[in-house]
């Protein structure tokens, strides 16, 4: 089964064909990030437009590059939820023209669940159920994997996302966008344990997360710190641990809720370094099979968006006719507002 992904939620126009859920033919990015750094964030009036401009030469070059031509696709998959509103407008709005044009099969695809099976591109070996967590700039939770179309929802932030905190301190800091990799790079060869800062607890026993609490606590011992690179270093190492920590406190825990048999990450901060070392350090303490997705396949793609697709479209589960040309996007979570 040829299936054609679209990715356009944040700052990536991204298409690729992907075969059967698991065998990427092509993978085209046209990433915004240098239009985007001199801000210190994502600006999504500029962020939509750059998607208007670039979306048809993107899918053209993903078919080219498979050696597809549109007619052997067996259908498309979107991108609709969740987002930047005029961003998603964008990917939905072609893939419906597309689709509609070609009489294909339309899959809408919830950018988190892309996320997830980004896993299955690097492990194909690997199926449900197991325990993921999803970590990226707009999302922190814990989800279970029952199925391939289907999940149960463990844990979510209750405030900003570990991006999001990366993302703040490192502005704070000066150190650039995006801030996650530029925290990773500036903590190597610094010491974690000189700043500790406090983990959050709830009275409820949730095994939700909070980095609103650690953000502050970060940006108030600022103005205290040595101008220095040590300092610096020794800082965002701190800053850094005090994330994963928190991060695989919470895995763990929830594979024990769960008893889960397998652990999995996705997202953006998945491709964090000292997130990987710690997990798959803990995973083989704990005799726990840990995957982690190739760098390539952590930030937004749209071969996990073709890949999350392919489930759907072998059950018949897709959009035709009337109700593809019904389908809108959506910029809060389909799953959280059904909560």
């Amino acid at each position: 089964m040829l299936i054609l992904g679209i990715e356009s939620s944040c700052d990536e126009t991204a298409a690729a064909v992907v075969a059967d859920g698991r065998h990427v033919l092509s993978s085209v990015i046209h990433s915004q990030i240098d239009m985007h750094r001199e801000f210190g964030g994502v600006v999504p009036e500029l962020a939509a437009r750059s998607h208007v401009e670039q979306i048809e030469p993107v899918v053209a070059r993903a078919l080219a590059e498979a050696g597809v031509g549109p007619r052997q696709l067996d259908a498309v998959a979107v991108t609709y939820a969740p987002g930047l509103i005029g961003a998603l407008l964008v990917g939905v709005s072609f893939a419906k023209a597309f689709a509609d044009a070609l009489g294909l099969p339309l899959v809408p695809v919830r950018h988190l669940d892309g996320h997830v099976a980004a896993n299955y591109l690097s492990h194909p070996g690997l199926e449900p159920p197991f325990l993921c967590l999803i970590v990226s700039g707009g999302h922190t939770s814990i989800e279970m994997v029952t199925g391939y179309t289907s999940s149960r929802s463990i844990a979510r932030t209750r405030d900003d996302a570990a991006g999001e905190a990366f993302d703040k301190l490192a502005r704070a800091l000066g150190l650039g966008y995006p801030g996650g990799p530029a925290i990773d790079r500036t903590a190597r060869g610094g010491n974690p344990d000189v700043h500790r800062f406090t983990m959050p607890r709830f009275s409820d026993s949730s095994l939700d997360f909070s980095f609103s609490g650690l953000k502050t606590q970060a940006l108030q011992r600022l103005a205290s710190l040595p101008e220095d690179g040590a300092a610096l270093r020794d800082f965002c190492a701190s800053y850094q641990q005090a994330i994963v920590d928190q991060l695989a406190d919470r895995v763990w825990a929830a594979v024990h809720q769960e008893e889960a048999r397998a652990v999995a990450i996705a997202g953006g901060v998945a491709a964090n370094r000292a997130l990987r070392e710690r997990l798959s350090a803990d995973g083989g303490r704990l005799g726990i099979p840990v995957y982690l997705p190739e760098a390539r396949w952590c930030t937004d793609n749209a071969a996990m968006i073709a890949a999350a697709a392919c489930p759907y479209a072998r059950e018949g589960r897709w959009l035709e006719g009337a109700e593809l040309r019904a389908l809108d996007a959506l910029a809060r979570d389909p799953e959280e507002e059904a909560v």
